[in-house]
């Protein structure tokens, strides 16, 4: 899915255009206990209760792609009976009035959520009528292309609410206040199936985590059974471990420069398609030949990125590349540099010695202080 298609799901988690039929949830605490379960139909809620679960499944569904949202793409077997995708397809088939289909949900969930609090799972079930759209974007609301259905699944904390006081209007007077369990902000999360180009895609789900590092793959293994991906950070990690690999002692200032700089140009002229710079093999290849690598060292690149990565493994950009500083760390010493001046740093030998330096102006502050060079 890409930002365009989520916004449009997203835009049906208001009272004007709700489509959610069926709600289920269960109460679950830090022994793994369910102490709570909910049946009702949506439109049942008070226009409080749903205004607050609709913000919740907003929240589900934001985030950077690639980040903080993950498309998981489902293995051919896990489309045979008894695999994770033909269980989700049945539980959407189910419209979630399958107690027995939910029950085993539930357990799942349970029995591979790492989390040593208590918390509320929340799935609802939905139908969106995709209204067609004109040559130029706009929304044809009465010329209908597809039906949408869909579930969400949200996993919510429940947490105390801190001690305190507060003031009572009916006594006029401050008084302690109550100490209530809260549900906060979901911390994990999925939508089935993927929407893509505006229709059901049952190939793929959309995986969502608060944490980008603590993605949990027990628990995407047991609800999606997908391979799992790497983290942003890890991307990071693996991308510079390829570079570092391929270049040896290529590795320069002068090359790093390069590279991040064709990268910030690859990003840039990307910004305008709406997926995402994703990189592969081969246009990691393209990097680094770019940056004016040698030839030897580029035709290392593939062999280093299936076996680092992986051979089917692509690494986003956005998680890769540097676009908030250029900096350089030595031993008690880190400079940091805007991104876009990268060229202000060289590498010089003076008297024999290795230095790095920084052009400047005549502005030049020492905590705070400026001072004369």
């Amino acid at each position: 899915m890409i930002n365009k298609e989520i916004l449009e799901i997203k835009k049906q988690f208001t009272p004007e255009n709700c489509t959610i039929s069926r709600m289920r949830g269960c109460y679950v605490d830090h022994e793994k206990n369910r102490k709570y379960e909910v049946n009702r139909s949506f439109l049942s809620l008070s226009e409080e209760e749903a205004f607050k679960y609709f913000e919740i499944f907003k929240q589900t569904l934001s985030g950077t792609i690639g980040k903080k949202l993950l498309n998981m793409e489902f293995p051919l077997a896990q489309e045979e009976p008894g695999g994770t995708q033909e269980f989700l397809y049945r539980l959407r088939g189910s419209k979630l009035e399958d107690d027995e289909l939910v029950d085993a949900f539930y357990q799942k969930i349970i029995d591979h959520f790492e989390f040593g609090e208590n918390y509320y799972i929340i799935l609802i079930h939905a139908v969106y009528d995709v209204p067609g759209k004109t040559s130029d974007g706009l929304e044809m609301f009465d010329a209908s292309d597809n039906i949408y259905e869909y579930i969400l699944c949200s996993i919510c904390p429940v947490k105390l609410s801190k001690a305190g006081l507060s003031y009572d209007v009916d006594q006029n007077s401050i008084v302690g206040r109550k100490r209530d369990w809260v549900v906060d902000p979901p911390v994990k999360g999925f939508l089935f199936p993927a929407f893509n180009d505006r229709t059901a895609d049952i190939h793929q789900a959309l995986y969502f985590t608060k944490k980008p590092e603590e993605l949990q793959p027990e628990l995407i293994e047991e609800l999606l059974g997908s391979e799992i991906p790497l983290s942003a950070e890890n991307q990071k990690v693996t991308f510079n471990e390829i570079v570092s690999e391929s270049l040896g002692d290529e590795c320069s200032l002068e090359m790093v420069k390069c590279i991040h700089d064709n990268l910030q140009e690859m990003m840039e002229e990307n910004q305008d398609e709406p997926e995402p710079l994703e990189l592969d093999k081969f246009d990691m290849k393209r990097l680094l030949e770019q940056s004016g690598a040698s030839e030897e060292k580029v035709e290392q690149v593939e062999t280093i990125f299936d076996r680092t990565a992986g051979e089917k493994r692509r690494l986003m950009a956005a998680n890769v590349a540097e676009t908030k500083k250029f900096s350089i760390e030595a031993p008690d010493v880190v400079i940091k540099v805007s991104p876009d001046r990268s060229d202000l740093i060289e590498t010089r030998i003076i008297d024999d010695r290795k230095y790095i330096v920084i052009a400047v102006s005549d502005h030049v502050e020492v905590n705070g202080m400026d001072i004369d060079l």
